[in-house]
């Protein structure tokens, strides 16, 4: 049995958990998740727990079972205290601006960057260089800071372009004189 699958997650008081059928809507202070849980698991409450158990020892039923619990005690997180990513932009002129729900890079290539901001990530720029992203949702949090990432990743001849806060960029020495 998956030794993670297997542990209960606790509830916290201000945080509600509804099954119905094959989805799973958690509530909570920082807001609601609805989540569809796989054929080969049941999730259910138990006081004030959450139990997920597989159906069978199948393969496929091993494999989503500690999977759906991480999930599930991720949406509980979540709701009770967003969670937050934060990056950060290096290099001469590169900066952001946040236009209503749309991100504004400019990053050194010939044109600016818009990137959306999904409805529950709440974006916040400080001081053109520091882009601070925060969700209830975890999975869509990492998604959305990853493409924001990816449109400039940070070299490691100059460290200029986008990383996450506390991101070791491995420096590389440049070419030397003639040989």
């Amino acid at each position: 049995m998956s030794r993670i699958g297997k542990k209960p997650i606790p509830l916290p008081a201000k945080v509600a958990v509804k099954i119905n059928g094959d989805q799973i809507e958690v509530k909570g202070p920082a807001g609601t998740l609805v989540r569809e849980i796989h054929p080969e698991v049941t999730v259910r409450v138990e006081g004030n727990t959450v139990v997920v158990e597989r159906k069978n020892s199948e393969r496929v039923a091993r494999a989503v079972h500690g999977l759906t619990r991480t999930l599930v005690e991720n949406m509980v997180a979540g709701t009770q205290k967003p969670f937050e990513k934060t990056l950060e932009i290096t290099g001469v002129g590169y900066r952001a601006e946040l236009v209503g729900k749309v991100l504004k890079l400019q990053l050194g290539l010939s044109h600016e960057v818009l990137h959306p901001i999904p409805d529950t990530v709440v974006c916040k720029v400080d001081k053109q260089v520091t882009v601070l992203l925060s969700s209830p949702n975890k999975e869509l949090l990492g998604q959305t800071a990853a493409e924001i990432r990816s449109y400039r990743p940070a070299e490691p001849y100059k460290g200029k372009g986008i990383k996450y806060l506390g991101e070791k960029i491995r420096r590389k020495e440049g070419k030397t004189g003639a040989g």
